[in-house]
C-alpha cells in the first residue's frame, strides 16, 4: 500500500478522523466555554453584590456619627487593595461623610444586568459597579454607596480558559489524527499484502491467486471476486492460446495446399486445361479460407456483444423447413430423412437463425448414420422455444459433450484436416442462441445424439420488430 500518495486510504481516514474530532471538540469546547464564561460572569456580579450588601448593612445600621465613620474609613482602607482592583466610593452633601475618589466625568457607563453598571475609564481600565442610596442615621446624613470591582482577573481566567480549550482541542485533534493514521495503517495491512501478491501475478503463472485466508470480512468478497476474475482471465487466456493455435492450424492446411499446388504447376510448362484445374482447386481452398475468416469475424463480433437488431415473429417449424430445402442435395447424398415435430412462434432474426439451423442440420447429416432419420423437435417452453436436432450414430463421450460448442473442437481428431468442416459450426450456433437470449445444449444416449438451442420469447435489449 503506497501511503506517500495523496490518494492514500490511511491518509484520508486520518484526515476524516481529525475532521470529526475537530467538529466534536469545537462543539464541546464552545459549550464548555459558554458555560464557564456565564459562571465567571455570575461570580463577578456575585462578588460585587456581596461586597456591596456587606457595606450597605454596615453603614445603614452601625454608622450613625463621626466617630463610627472614622472606624468605617479605617476598615475601608484595609479592604481596598493597593492595585485598586476593588473600589469603595461614598458620596454625601456633607464633606465629612465622604470616602474615595469619584469616577472621572469622562467615564462611559453602561448597564450590564441586575443593576450592575460597567464603567470604562479613559486609561483603559474597567469596573463593574453597584450603587445605591443609604438613608440618614443619627448624625450621619444620607449617603450614596458605590462598590466597584475590576473584572480583569475574571477576564484573564476566561482568556486562559479559551486558550486552554483551543490548545487542548488542537492537541486532541492531532493525537486522534495520528492514532487514526496508525489504526488505518494497521487495519489496511491486509490490503498491503494483497497488493504485493497482486504485483507478483504474471502470465507465466496464471494459476496464482490472491490469498483468501485470515482476511477481514470486508475484504473477503473483494478477494473472492478478484480470484474469480483471475480464473476467468486464465480460462480466456488459455482459450485464446488454444484458439490462436487452432486458427494457425486451420489456415495452414489450405495455404499449404495453395502453395504446394502453385509450386507444382510452376515447376514446368503446363497446358491450359491443367492450369484451369489448378485454379479451380485453388479457388476451392480460397473459398474455404474465406469461410473460416468470415466465421471468425462473426464470432469476434459476437464476443464483443453483437446483438440482433431486427426481429420478426416467425414460425420456427417453417424456418427449419425452409432451411432444410437448401440442404436437399446433402440429405439425398447421405441417404437420410428429416422429420419435423411440433411448432412455435418466436421473435428471431431470420438470416442468423437459419445459419444456426443450417449448422445443426449439417452436423447431424455429417455425423449421422446413413439411411437413418434426423428428427427435429420444436417445443414451446416457459422461458423460450427449444429446437432439438437428433441423429443416430456413434455416441459422444460426456467429456466431449461439454466442449462441443468450443471453437475448432472436434470429437474425432482424425477429422482435423476435413475439407468440409473447420470446427466453427457449433460455436456459431451458440453465438446465435446467445444473441437471441437463449442457450445451447447437447446430450448423447446410446446411438442417439441430440444437439440444439433455445430462443427467448422476450425481445432482446436494443432489438426492434419488423
Amino acid at each position: 500500500m503506497n501511503t506517500s500518495t495523496g490518494n492514500s486510504i490511511a491518509r484520508r481516514l486520518a484526515w476524516m478522523f481529525a475532521l470529526a474530532a475537530a467538529l466534536v471538540f469545537m462543539v464541546i469546547g464552545s459549550a464548555l466555554y459558554t458555560v464557564q464564561r456565564m459562571e465567571l460572569r455570575r461570580h463577578q456580579f456575585e462578588e460585587v453584590r456581596i461586597r456591596f450588601e456587606y457595606m450597605q448593612q454596615l453603614i445603614s445600621r452601625r454608622i450613625f456619627n463621626q466617630t463610627k465613620w472614622q472606624i468605617l474609613e479605617d476598615k475601608l482602607n484595609e479592604l481596598s487593595p493597593p492595585d485598586r482592583s476593588v473600589l469603595y466610593l461614598i458620596q454625601s452633601d456633607d464633606p465629612l461623610y465622604r470616602y474615595g475618589t469619584p469616577f472621572e466625568a469622562s467615564a462611559k457607563v453602561s448597564r450590564e444586568a441586575d443593576g450592575i453598571d460597567r464603567v470604562d475609564l479613559s486609561h483603559d481600565r474597567t469596573y463593574l459597579a453597584l450603587s445605591a442610596e443609604i438613608p440618614a442615621l443619627g448624625e450621619r446624613p444620607a449617603v450614596r454607596l458605590t462598590v466597584a470591582a475590576d473584572p480583569h482577573s475574571f477576564d484573564t481566567t476566561k482568556r486562559i480558559l479559551r486558550i486552554s480549550l483551543v490548545g487542548f482541542s488542537l492537541l486532541g485533534v492531532a493525537a486522534i489524527a495520528g492514532l487514526g493514521w496508525w489504526i488505518a495503517r494497521r487495519s489496511l495491512a491486509a490490503v498491503d499484502d494483497l497488493s504485493r501478491h497482486a504485483a507478483e501475478l504474471s502470465p507465466q503463472n496464471l494459476a496464482e491467486r490472491l490469498p483468501a485466508n485470515n482476511l477481514p470480512s470486508e475484504l473477503n468478497g473483494l478477494v473472492l471476486s478478484f480470484n474469480g476474475a483471475l480464473e476467468r482471465v486464465e480460462q480466456a487466456y488459455l482459450q485464446l492460446s488454444t484458439f490462436n493455435a487452432d486458427v494457425a492450424h486451420e489456415l495452414r492446411t489450405p495455404l499449404g495446399n495453395l502453395i504446394g499446388q502453385t509450386q507444382v504447376i510452376l515447376s514446368r510448362e503446363r497446358s491450359g486445361e491443367e492450369l484451369k484445374e489448378v485454379l479451380e482447386s485453388n479457388l476451392e481452398e480460397l473459398e474455404r479460407l474465406r469461410s473460416i475468416i468470415n466465421d471468425m469475424l462473426f464470432l469476434a463480433r459476437a464476443d464483443r456483444g453483437l446483438r440482433v437488431e431486427t426481429l420478426s415473429l416467425a414460425s420456427i417449424a417453417g424456418e427449419v423447413a425452409a432451411t432444410a430445402e437448401y440442404l436437399d442435395i446433402l440429405i439425398e447424398e447421405a441417404g437420410v430423412s428429416l422429420q419435423i415435430e411440433g411448432d412455435a412462434e418466436a421473435p428471431i432474426e431470420r438470416s442468423l437463425f437459419r445459419r444456426a439451423i443450417t449448422n445443426l442440420l449439417y452436423n447431424a447429416i455429417q455425423h449421422g448414420a446413413r439411411n437413418s432419420e434426423i428428427n427435429i423437435r420444436i417445443e414451446d417452453m416457459d422461458n423460450g422455444v427449444s429446437i432439438q436436432v437428433s441423429n443416430h450414430g456413434e455416441p459422444i463421450e460426456p467429456h466431449h459433450l461439454e466442449r462441443l460448442f468450443d471453437r475448432f473442437y472436434r470429437v474425432d481428431a482424425s477429422r482435423t484436416d476435413s475439407e468440409n468442416s473447420h470446427g466453427l459450426g457449433l460455436a456459431i450456433v451458440k453465438a446465435v442462441a446467445v444473441m437471441h437470449g437463449g442457450t445451447v445444449f447437447a446430450r448423447s444416449e446410446a446411438d442417439l445424439t441430440t444437439i440444439g438451442l433455445t430462443v427467448a420469447h422476450a425481445k432482446p435489449p436494443g432489438a426492434t420488430f419488423v
